[in-house]
């Protein structure tokens, strides 16, 4: 893979992730619906794993192809962004729930 290809996965899942959260976090503060409420616990599960599977591949490729280290671990750290902002929205999120 190319240094640019390995960054782009970390780049689009942060993103994709990132606004879906947004879109739930937003969704459920501004018409207090619970289907946003319930789909930000699931998106929260989901995209945990699929950023944990994505950061141990890139850790595997790394390992395997020991040129690419530095492109790998930059997508690491970007997908790593997103554990303290989901910690974060979990938190707002239970607030509004609580309220």
């Amino acid at each position: 893979m190319k240094d640019s290809t390995i960054k782009n996965i970390g780049n689009y899942t942060f993103w994709i992730c990132f606004l879906l959260g947004n879109i739930c976090l937003l969704g459920s503060s501004i018409t207090k619906k619970v289907d946003f409420i319930i789909g930000g616990y699931v998106l929260l599960f989901l995209a945990s794993a699929v950023n944990l599977l994505i950061i141990f591949g890139l850790l595997i490729y790394c390992l395997l192809h020991r040129n690419q280290l530095q492109s790998c671990l930059y997508a690491s750290k970007i997908l790593c962004i997103n554990i303290p902002i989901a910690i974060l929205y979990t938190v707002i999120g239970i607030q509004f729930n609580t309220i």
